[in-house]
């Protein structure tokens, strides 16, 4: 039964996340600066490299978290990122949809 609930909340999560991300959109350009490409590069690897640590254990976390900003805020450096107009709805299915899926992954049980 655990493990049923631990996919509900995985599939969730899933849910949550293409819920969040379906309003936003990653372009390429071809640019003549080279430093746009760094940062292009730069930002997958911190945000990949950021997840991993926060996944891996508490005594990596802050440098995690750290990692998935510096990430993020080059995703929008680079000026590679369109982002959409969502609804309320949508974004509040989302954030549900996540916190309730992360709740069933982490204790088993959602508490209303």
């Amino acid at each position: 039964m655990r493990l049923l609930g631990k996919l509900v909340g995985l599939l969730l999560v899933l849910a949550g996340i293409y819920f969040l991300g379906e309003n936003i959109i990653f372009t390429t350009r071809i640019v003549g600066y080279w430093w746009r490409d760094v940062s292009a590069a730069g930002a997958v690897i911190a945000t990949i490299a950021g997840i991993l640590m926060l996944l891996h254990g508490r005594g990596t976390r802050e440098l995690g978290w750290i990692l998935v900003i510096l990430g993020i805020a080059l995703v929008f450096i680079n000026g590679s990122v369109i982002l959409r107009p969502t609804s309320l709805w949508t974004f509040f299915l989302a954030f549900i949809s996540l916190v309730g899926g992360y709740k069933l992954i982490t204790t088993g049980r959602l508490n209303f």
